[in-house]
């Protein structure tokens, strides 16, 4: 007999900061830094789902070394983080990213029974 699984894609796309506008530690700062953004999915998922984040945006002064690190954290059903990393004297301005999570799905034909 095979087994069902159902599987749902969720995806975004989510402004992570703008720093020079309002002279933010990512466009002023030096030395090690850090940015998270909080993302909710607009359905959970029924298991912790797999996310994939990337940039989509990255405006940066390109007069010092380019310093980038970007990943997905606190990953659960019902969302996950965003966290975005520079150090040292690279200055970014503004960080836009764009995500995908699949995962585990209910199936609306499937009943619960007690």
């Amino acid at each position: 007999m095979p087994i069902l699984i159902h599987i749902s894609v969720q995806q975004g796309t989510e402004m992570i900061f703008s720093h020079f506008d309002t002279n933010g530690p990512m466009w002023t700062g030096s030395g090690p830094r850090e940015e998270r953004a909080r993302v909710l999915f607009e359905t959970p998922f029924t298991s912790v789902p797999t996310v994939h984040v990337s940039p989509s945006l990255w405006d940066v002064e390109t007069s010092t070394n380019l310093r980038l690190d970007i990943s997905a954290d606190s990953i659960s059903e019902q969302g996950f983080e965003i966290v975005v990393r520079t150090w040292d004297d690279s200055r970014i301005a503004r960080l836009r990213a764009d995500w995908l999570a699949i995962g585990g799905a209910a199936d609306p034909d499937l009943w619960e029974v007690e």
